[in-house]
């Protein structure tokens, strides 16, 4: 199959061999399509974010409305003692609303890999190329979303009451970190979920099961047990302890698992970038099926 430009005429050859007896070609290949994609990925992002918004009233105060009310749900539970919750290191609705904010830009990374491969499935099985583009372009989106949610906690930070000092600057990269693993768990997920609609279905439920064993409205345990040992070994809790920790001042951050988990989650998002490159042809096949 040829594919062409208009500098010069590019050749893509497909074979019945599979991809990962030459990892070295592959890696030039994927390395190859994401520099070609970049473009592609941004006009894919600028529409898709313009579609989003072009038709709210609030436009980006929803993400702010979310977690509000997730907050008055928790400080009501909590208060009505339906919820016992152990002593936070800051006010509790302070603790819940920073942490639904942060959970909301991993979730917003995690839907977005299988969200725009989906919805391009017709595209995919009629155009050559590259398909690596969606998943930058869902990045792209989900540090949008992340950039936007981070104003609102900025302009809300003199409202909490805390003090976070210069540790203000490092929320950047928690967001950017959240995104990653965001990313890097929608892209584990999207071969499977283009095969079997089910696993797009119940995925809402995973992520909301999966926040009730991460630090967003559950306290750290002071002391050892099951739910000590759970939170503690969940790779999103240094992410979510330390950017919460920047954003309000605590002092609780863990630097040195945070910078365990973002390179784990750099290795994985290789390993995604490559599983996703050899399931695509198989899956566009299928589509076409």
């Amino acid at each position: 199959m040829r594919a062409g430009n208009s500098e010069q005429e590019q050749w893509v050859e497909y074979t019945p061999e599979p991809l990962l007896q030459h990892p070295r070609a592959l890696a030039r290949a994927l390395a190859r399509d994401l520099w070609r994609g970049r473009e592609l990925a941004w006009r894919l992002a600028v529409r898709d974010l313009s579609a989003q918004y072009r038709q709210t009233a609030l436009g980006v105060l929803w993400a702010f409305v979310v977690p509000l009310a997730n907050t008055l749900v928790w400080v009501f539970l909590g208060s009505s003692g339906v919820v016992a919750t152990a002593a936070a290191p800051l006010p509790y609705p302070v603790y819940v609303f920073t942490g639904t904010m942060l959970w909301s830009i991993f979730v917003d990374a995690a839907n977005s890999p299988l969200r725009l491969t989906t919805n391009a499935a017709p595209m995919l099985s009629k155009i050559n190329f590259p398909r690596e583009a969606l998943i930058v372009s869902g990045m792209l989106q989900a540090l949008f979303h992340g950039v936007s949610k981070l104003v609102v906690l900025l302009l809300a930070v003199p409202l909490l009451e805390v003090n976070p000092g210069t540790s203000l600057l490092l929320v950047p990269l928690g967001v950017l970190a959240l995104v990653l693993a965001g990313t890097v768990v929608g892209l584990l997920v999207t071969p499977l979920g283009m095969l079997y609609g089910d696993v797009g279905k119940s995925f809402p439920l995973v992520t909301q099961f999966l926040m009730y064993l991460s630090p967003v409205v559950f306290v750290m345990p002071a002391t050892p047990g099951w739910a000590a040992t759970v939170l503690s070994s969940n790779p999103l809790t240094p992410l979510l302890v330390s950017t919460r920790s920047w954003l309000t001042g605590t002092g609780d951050a863990m630097p040195a698992y945070f910078a365990a988990v973002v390179l784990a989650a750099l290795v994985v998002l290789v390993v995604g970038l490559t599983a996703y490159r050899v399931a695509m042809p198989i899956l566009i096949e299928r589509m076409r099926g």
